[in-house]
Order: C-alpha cells, then sequence, then structure tokens
C-alpha cells in the first residue's frame, strides 16, 4: 500500500503515515472493557494542555458544518456506521477505532453560534495516548494532514 501512496499527493501521503502511527499504537495496547462514562478531552490525562487547539481542530468544524442542520450530523455518521446518541440537540456516536467511540455532540444554531463536543469513553487512555486521542477526534474536523481540507465526515455534510 505504501508504494501507491508513495506516487500520490503529499496530503494523502501524510495522512497514511497519521493513520499507520495510531495504528501501530493502537496494536500495542491491552484490550480493556469501556468504562461507560464520557469524558471531555480535557478529563484526558495531558488533555487541558491541548484543549484549545482540539476545540478548534476538531469541535469547531463540527459546529461549523451542522450548526444549521443538526440532523445531518446523525445522517452522515449513519453513513460511517455510527449510530444516534440522546444528548444535546443532535448526537451520534462513531467509532474511531474498535474499542474507541467518539461521541459527538451538537447544540444548534439558534440565538447564538452552534456548538459542539467530543467526548471520548474514559477507557480511551488505555489504547492510545491523550496525543493521538487528539489526532483521532480531528480527523472527525479536519484532514490528518493539519490544513483545511475537510475530513470525510464534514463532506458528507457537504454534499
Amino acid at each position: 500500500m505504501y508504494d501507491s501512496l508513495k506516487n500520490t499527493s503529499k496530503i494523502a501521503q501524510l495522512e497514511y503515515e497519521v493513520l499507520q502511527t495510531l495504528l501501530l499504537h493502537y496494536n500495542r495496547a491491552e484490550p480493556t472493557e469501556r468504562a461507560g462514562h464520557l469524558v471531555k478531552f480535557s478529563g484526558l490525562p495531558g488533555g487541558q494542555a491541548y484543549e484549545q487547539a482540539f476545540l478548534r481542530r476538531a469541535v469547531q468544524p463540527v459546529a461549523e458544518a451542522f450548526g444549521q442542520k443538526p440532523q445531518m450530523l446523525v445522517d452522515c455518521v449513519k453513513v460511517l456506521c455510527g449510530v444516534a446518541k440522546d444528548y444535546g440537540d443532535s448526537a451520534a456516536e462513531i467509532f474511531g477505532l474498535p474499542q474507541i467511540p467518539l461521541v459527538i455532540i451538537l447544540w444548534k444554531e439558534s440565538q447564538f453560534p452552534a456548538e459542539a463536543n467530543i467526548l471520548f469513553d474514559d477507557s480511551a487512555n488505555r489504547y492510545l495516548p491523550t496525543e493521538d486521542l487528539a489526532v483521532l477526534g480531528e480527523l472527525g474536523g479536519v484532514s490528518a494532514d493539519r490544513s483545511s481540507e475537510p475530513s470525510l465526515l464534514i463532506k458528507l455534510a457537504i454534499k
């Protein structure tokens, strides 16, 4: 697979390398039960240090893409095998990787700008370090190369 990406854009190569790193770290984890307790990114070990960047790179794009059409969040996540959840004005759970659910919550635009959040199961750090979970969450907001290229979830919303 690497040989086929070698001849493609630098973005595709970087996305492949990011995915390869995430999978390498994930593969080294010991399987564990889900905690059943959702936490904000800031609630993860070391998450407070990167929280503002995470909100800007992962959460804000979701609010901007779905704020005026909250049902579309659920529709798009279902295309990616996610399920609707009962939080905020609209919410869905999607697995960034097996055993690492991301719960995306949206409060629609009304008198105030739309808001969103991405929550993790409290067991997520047993599979990936916090910095990898930031990247996993960012895959829902912007591309892995940290450019303004939208993620698959956002691209589904645009269509």
